[in-house]
């Protein structure tokens, strides 16, 4: 059988514990250092925490160390990487490619950052011992198949969450805004900023909008295509949200491709166990600041949110009539009172909760900027919410049990789904059962009886029901038979692809530029092994960026607005975006169908040549 994996976030054992309930089939999650998200780093006694939960139930932990290093960081790294693994993680997601060479005994993951791309990128990961290659969020479905049919790699994709506008690893805007980096784990998230789109002669043509900003991923009706494609693992974005939007998400996910394996012979998921939400999960309740599937079907328009960065939520409609103090929807909706609304109008986003509601008639606790015509937005579903927190969705192991009595004793065997088995006994004298039908429901009942446990006994067969046992005896047994199925589960290890690195295998390409970012002498000997002979210094060590290109994307400004210089733009000569003393020229590489900023000189704001 081939397996598929959903692949959740996870911030803490808290909410690694959550994902696996939900449905996960593996979870990554940061270390104490060197992770792409610094306020999600934990300790190793935590991972050991997640570990042993998971590994309960097959599910894998991969464990992010992909930031880039520097040469006095490598013996830390090399720390923190072997003291993931004697934690049991599964396997490491990096981005430097001084891991490669440490000797690890670990599967590795070729991290996004690599900024994996390209069929020939993900041959030589997989020629160089990567046992996975994680991908660019902006690639197409026929770029995805292509790679999937060019490397014996597994091949991940993100399936949901937010998305990075510039290709992963490969952005420096939060470095030349604030000193940041994303690259090291602390971006600053500048492309959520408001920008000016300025023309070579000042003027404006877009002002305070967020230009850079694009709405969330959501492929969840594309996962039969992206199976068929190739792939293995599902990636659900999102290490810094809360425990309620992973159950939401992940159960939501779970159910979808549940019903894709469903369909596909052959295919199964990547680990065990049943999670039955008792809610109706939905993405569209948690945060997002809108769906969109990039550019799963190719490039085009209408990815971006220059209104807000935030989340909006769901839409609800638009602003019919105003009275007073409430407003009239155009169109039925299931608003209630502690909901939280928002408002895109020409006036901006706007917020505000409900008070109350009469059929199409909503009362909020404020009215300013709210005009016919605005689009109504709901960001906080407040029974939605509530039923999340009172969840208790537990994910358990069917299991069934064959229960033994005779004049001598007792037995209880449990085998689970897997065909794991365990047995506890006890020997002691029995007496004949006065009623041996009675005694036998007894002893079903008991057996089936699992507690706090992760196991769910469905199926029981009662042997020697002519010999009575007390209640209390079986359920001791049974108590000591699943005890011991845990343990035998615990003890099964779970496969790995620990590959070695092929030493003729070849870069595609003998030069690497700044933006490569080799950072230390550990990835320089890498990449020269196999065959680069010329490696730039690196753009995230450089003392300023300014002339430099800071980001590269497949999203394009120009098309974004109608204005795409290959469908007749009337919007000629170049183009800057400006925010505050910032500014960047945009360059438009039409023939790649992507677009670059490119760091100016800092600009002299008023206040600045008012006072010079």
């Amino acid at each position: 059988m081939k397996t598929v994996e959903l692949l959740a976030p996870a911030k803490d054992y808290a909410s690694a514990v959550v994902a696996v309930d939900a449905g996960a089939d593996a979870v990554y999650i940061g270390g104490a250092r060197f992770g792409a998200r610094q306020a999600a780093g934990n300790a190793t006694q935590e991972i050991v925490r997640v570990v042993e939960y998971a590994h309960r139930f097959g599910v894998r932990v991969h464990a992010t160390l992909n930031t880039l290093l520097w040469d006095d960081e490598l013996p830390d790294a090399e720390r923190q990487a072997r003291e993931l693994i004697d934690a049991g993680v599964d396997a490491l997601i990096v981005q430097d490619m001084a891991l490669r060479r440490m000797n690890l005994p670990v599967e590795l993951h070729a991290s996004t950052q690599v900024s994996n791309r390209t069929p020939q990128g993900a041959r030589f990961l997989a020629e160089a011992g990567f046992a996975r290659v994680i991908l660019e969020r902006a690639l197409s479905l026929e770029e995805i198949r292509a790679i999937c049919a060019a490397t014996p790699a597994e091949v991940e994709v993100f399936v949901h969450g937010a998305i990075c506008v510039g290709y992963s690893g490969r952005c420096f805007l939060s470095r030349a805004l604030s000193g940041r980096s994303g690259n090291r784990g602390a971006c600053s998230q500048p492309c959520r900023l408001p920008w000016d789109l300025v023309d070579g002669r000042g003027r404006k043509i877009i002002a305070g909008k967020h230009l850079l900003s694009v709405r969330d991923l959501n492929l969840s009706h594309r996962l039969g295509e992206l199976v068929d494609a190739g792939v293995t693992s599902f990636k659900i974005e999102g290490r810094l949200k809360d425990a309620g939007y992973i159950r939401n998400v992940v159960a939501y996910y779970r159910r979808a491709l549940d019903e894709v394996l469903a369909a596909r012979p052959g295919w199964c998921r990547a680990s065990v166990g049943e999670s039955i939400p008792d809610f109706t999960p939905d993405p569209a309740k948690s945060f997002t600041r809108g769906d969109s599937e990039y550019f799963f079907a190719g490039k085009r328009p209408g990815v971006a949110s220059f209104d807000t960065p935030k989340a909006v939520g769901e839409r609800i409609g638009r602003v019919a009539k105003v009275s007073g103090g409430s407003f009239l929807l155009d169109a039925e909706a299931d608003l209630a009172p502690g909901d939280g609304i928002c408002f895109i109008s020409p006036c901006g986003v706007l917020g505000s909760n409900v008070n109350a509601v009469e059929g199409r008639r909503i009362t909020p606790n404020r009215m300013e900027g709210i005009v016919p015509g605005a689009e109504v937005y709901r960001n906080y579903d407040r029974r939605f919410n509530l039923a999340l927190e009172r969840s208790r969705m537990r994910r358990v192991i069917p299991a069934r049990a064959v229960v033994t009595a005779s004049a001598g004793g007792l037995s209880i065997t449990c085998v689970d789904c897997e065909g794991v088995e365990s047995s506890a006994s006890r020997a002691l004298p029995l007496d004949r059962a006065k009623n041996p039908v009675a005694n036998a429901a007894s002893l079903r009942m008991q057996a089936m009886k699992s507690g706090d446990t992760i196991f769910a006994v469905r199926e029981v067969e009662v042997q020697g029901a002519e010999w009575f046992v007390p209640a209390s005896l079986a359920a001791e047994v049974r108590r000591e038979a699943l005890d011991e199925l845990l343990r035998r589960r615990m003890e099964r290890p779970l496969s790995h692809r620990i590959l070695p690195e092929d030493p003729a295998a070849r870069y595609p390409s003998e030069r690497l530029g700044g933006e490569e970012n080799v950072t230390n002498r550990l990835a320089a000997a890498f990449y020269r092994d196999h065959g680069v002979r010329e490696i730039e210094p690196p753009l995230e060590r450089a003392a300023s960026l300014e002339g430099c290109t800071v980001m590269r994307s497949a999203y394009c400004i120009r098309r974004e607005i109608g204005e795409c210089l290959r469908e007749g733009s009337t919007l000629r000569g170049d183009l800057y975006l400006e925010h505050g003393a910032e500014r960047f020229r945009l360059d438009f590489d039409c023939a790649a169908c992507e677009m670059a900023l490119v760091e100016c000189p800092r600009r002299r704001t008023d206040r600045q040549k008012n006072n010079p």
